[in-house]
């Protein structure tokens, strides 16, 4: 599987596409929540989009996440999401792993959907506040803070 890391001046048309496809898939459709998923910040500046599929195909997404800038200079991680098919082959881990090396020696923040607060601990992050529900699906918000001369190998495993 390939790494794709693109800012949102560099998707294609097709490659977009197939992001909000996948995203509207998982998080409107499967989980049966109407809401606004162009929420306008995938066009902030320094906002990353990073995926896993085939080298040789940037729209065939096998898992999907979002890095944000956020104001106070902590990275947002959102809109983590993985193909129905691909799911349970460790992809979302390699790919999470790969997005916490990406934020440097910034704290990272996420709002967990609540049944996933294991998966996300596995990598560091903390309960940060009281669970919240929204749209129907409860959440859990979570931050992550760096540690000294730590690296991703260990996630991987």
């Amino acid at each position: 599987m390939h790494l794709y890391d693109r800012a949102f001046d560099e998707l294609d048309a097709p490659t977009l596409y197939a992001i909000l496809r996948l995203r509207t898939d998982v998080f409107v459709v499967e989980q049966a929540c109407p809401y606004p998923e162009l929420d306008g910040r995938d066009l902030e500046p320094g906002t990353r989009h990073l995926w896993l599929g085939p080298a040789d195909d940037p729209t065939d997404l096998r898992t999907y996440l979002r890095v944000l800038a956020e104001p106070d200079g902590a990275a947002r991680v959102g809109r983590v999401c993985t193909a129905p098919d691909a799911r349970g082959t460790g992809l979302s881990r390699r790919l999470m792993a790969m997005a916490i090396s990406l934020t440097g020696r910034r704290p990272v923040v996420l709002d967990a959907q609540s049944h996933l607060v294991g998966f996300y601990a596995s990598f560091g992050f903390v309960v940060a506040g009281p669970q919240y529900v929204e749209d129907g699906i409860p959440h859990t918000p979570m931050l992550r803070q760096p540690r000294e001369g730590e690296t991703t190998a260990g996630m991987l495993e």
